[in-house]
């Protein structure tokens, strides 16, 4: 039996949308578990910002400019990832688009194609890539971000909980297929964080009041309190957990 530990050394891991909130915190403390980490997101300048900002505290990442909802762009990721480390342990899918939209039936189909394909299609696509990389290591682990949303319909939200269920869906099915090849598919599914993705919700204090009505812990979530499951979910503390969606809501879905 292996030590049982949280201590990433010597694993390459990507992190999409790895240059801000969320997905920024998730690789630092990857790399700071001894992780070979790379992140990925559409703007250069985001990605260059966040290697300096993460150089000055000592933590060293590496960066790769990729839309994950681009089939080509993730070719390409991937090529730089084989070629940098020859393997992937680890995936955190992290990239997600929330903005307020309009009911469902009154959407517009290029908003529900943006939202669709960043949430869901990305996720999709990293996936795959990430499975050749993952065989040739042995074994690996694949972690989805998702939320609450993707089981609990919300008004002006109603795409992107449509998408995140497809997301849950996708960590099942994968879970199913890759187990033979040692590599775990799981989710974690928060409530509201407090980063940018959601300042919108979070900001405003009569909409904040109404999320707290409906989290018995009586706050929503912290980046930290996210990066400590997918953490557990990426080390070998989990290595028989698969096809699980793992709330980090404090109370919400209970």
């Amino acid at each position: 039996m292996s030590e049982m530990s949280l201590d990433l050394t010597g694993k390459a891991a990507l992190v999409t949308g790895g240059s801000r909130g969320l997905g920024k915190a998730i690789a630092t403390a990857m790399a700071v578990k001894g992780a070979h980490v790379v992140i990925c997101g559409r703007k250069q300048d985001n990605l260059d910002q966040a290697i300096s900002d993460l150089s000055q505290k000592g933590v060293d990442i590496s960066a790769f400019r990729a839309n994950v909802g681009s089939s080509n762009e993730v070719d390409l990721l991937f090529q730089f990832i084989e070629e940098r480390f020859g393997r992937l342990d680890i995936l955190v899918n992290n990239v997600g688009m929330n903005i307020l939209t309009p009911a469902v039936a009154m959407a517009d189909e290029g908003l529900w194609d943006k939202i669709i394909a960043t949430n869901l299609k990305g996720t999709f696509l990293v996936s795959a890539g990430a499975v050749p990389l993952m065989r040739k290591a042995g074994r690996g682990k694949i972690i989805n971000i998702s939320s609450i949303a993707a089981r609990k319909a919300s008004m002006g939200m109603g795409i992107y909980c449509v998408a995140k269920a497809g997301v849950e869906m996708l960590t099942r099915v994968l879970a199913v297929e890759l187990a033979q090849d040692h590599i775990t598919v799981n989710a974690v599914a928060p409530c509201v964080v407090r980063t940018q993705f959601s300042q919108p919700f979070w900001s405003n204090e009569s909409i904040l009041q109404e999320i707290l009505r409906t989290i018995p812990a009586g706050r929503i979530a912290e980046p930290d309190d996210v990066v400590g499951a997918v953490l557990f979910l990426a080390s070998n503390l989990s290595d028989f957990i698969t096809g699980e969606i793992l709330n980090v809501d404090g109370g919400s879905m209970a």
